[in-house]
């Protein structure tokens, strides 16, 4: 019997849903792309299909969405970028081929190069990153308020005041924790 793979955490914004691919940072570890099949699984469902993936390039996505966790990490914390994760960052964009494509519903898609290469959804992934750090787009970055994940996340709310990555998973977690500890509180009283 296989075990089950965790499920993706997909968002809105390329870059921080690559960087949930490793969730409960700061708690038990839960790794969502533990084999190049599944780093070729998420890409396609992030609308960057490539025909395969190899053991080396997942540890280039790796080593990408680790570079990207702690550029957004310090941006969302204001202090300096670290110069090892901005120059993987920068090498990963350059070294990808994907153009930018327009369809008639006013949607941006990606057309990677004719040999479909990880390096080239990677490429992208990091572009993504790039625009993020740089203030290129109109939201906020934050870390999330829950202690075991404080994943990174782009907040394009209307108040710009979210504090969870996802409400469905550490916001609900948080709250269910203060609820049992007032319930805990109370029979103590």
């Amino acid at each position: 019997m296989h075990a089950r793979l965790p499920d993706f955490r997909l968002g809105k914004v390329l870059a921080t849903s690559f960087t949930a691919t490793l969730t409960e940072r700061r708690g038990d570890a839960v790794e969502r792309i533990p084999t190049p099949h599944r780093l070729a699984d998420w890409l396609a469902v992030s609308g960057l299909t490539v025909e395969s993936c190899t053991t080396a390039q997942l540890e280039l996505a790796r080593e990408l969405r680790e570079s990207i966790h702690a550029a957004l990490t310090a941006t969302a914390t204001r202090d300096p970028l670290p110069a090892p994760a901005v120059h993987v960052i920068n090498d990963r964009s350059g070294q990808g081929r994907a153009v930018a494509i327009l369809t008639p519903e006013s949607t941006r898609h990606w057309r990677l190069s004719s040999a479909s290469c990880v390096e080239d959804a990677l490429g992208v992934i990091a572009a993504d990153a790039i625009s993020i750090i740089a203030g290129e787009r109109d939201g906020k970055l934050a870390l999330c308020a829950s202690p075991t994940c404080q994943a990174a996340f782009f907040d394009t709310s209307q108040s710009r005041t979210r504090k969870w990555c996802d409400m469905n998973t550490c916001g609900n977690r948080q709250k269910k924790a203060r609820f049992h500890a007032g319930q805990h509180k109370s029979a103590a009283s």
